[in-house]
Parts: C-alpha cells; structure tokens; sequence
C-alpha cells in the first residue's frame, strides 16, 4: 500500500521559513505517483484539521487563504516527493503538519478535486512545525 513520510518540521522563529518534504513508497512508478493528487493538512491542539495546499496530476494548485502567498506546494514525480516551502511563518501557523492523497468527495478524477472538495485516501504520521514570536 501507498506510505507517506514527513520530514522538515521544527521550530523557527516568526518571520522565519522551513520547507517540509514527504516521500511516498509503495506506487508502481513515478508516472502512477503523477496520477495523484496531493495535499497537505495540518492540525493544532483543540482545532479542526484544515487543508492547507492541494497539487493536481495537472500541478495546478490551490491554497488555504490563511497561507495564500505565503506557502507553495510543488512535486517532483520523479522522486515520488511532495514539498511545501512556507514562508513569513506565522505563530498561529503552529500545528502538526501531514500529507496525503486525496480524491475528490464522492468520487471523481484528480483534476476535479479542489481545497474543498478533497478526502484524503492515504496519510502520512505528521511532522511537527512550531512557530514561536
């Protein structure tokens, strides 16, 4: 089965970047991985899990308002690895971050899936990103 590992997460002043990687095993190829859409959640303490960045099979992106402008999403298909550079990090910005595979809610192809819409299908563990001001 599809496993999602995290990595990159720690603490950084505000103002300050980090970039987070997850690296995927258990697809066929790098074409099948490209199939996929991709995104990141991310969780506090005592909140909902939000959907911060979506990345389609097209690589055309969408993004929380809360990060837009700040975070980019990208993948290296090749690699099998999902990135996310956030910058400006913000205090409230503190959470568990995870990725995962997504489709869209009630079915549907990749490129149909948007921030909105998308349940996730795979997950990693999460790793720990704290923004301190």
């Amino acid at each position: 089965q599809v496993q999602l590992v995290e990595s990159g997460g720690g603490s950084v002043q505000a103002g300050g970047s980090l970039r987070l990687s997850c690296a995927a095993s258990g697809y066929t190829s790098s074409t099948t991985y490209g199939l996929d859409c991709l995104a990141w959640f991310r969780q506090a303490p005592e909140k909902e899990r939000e959907g911060v960045a979506l990345i389609d099979s097209a690589e055309t992106t969408d993004y929380a308002d809360s990060v837009k402008g700040r975070f980019t999403i990208s993948r290296d298909n090749f690699k099998k690895t999902l990135y996310l550079k956030m910058n400006d990090l913000k205090p409230e910005d503190t959470a568990m971050y995870y990725c995962a595979a997504v489709g869209k809610r009630g079915g549907g192809f990749c490129d149909e899936v948007s921030l909105s819409n998308m349940e996730p299908t795979a997950w990693g563990r999460g790793t720990q990103v704290t923004v301190s001001s």
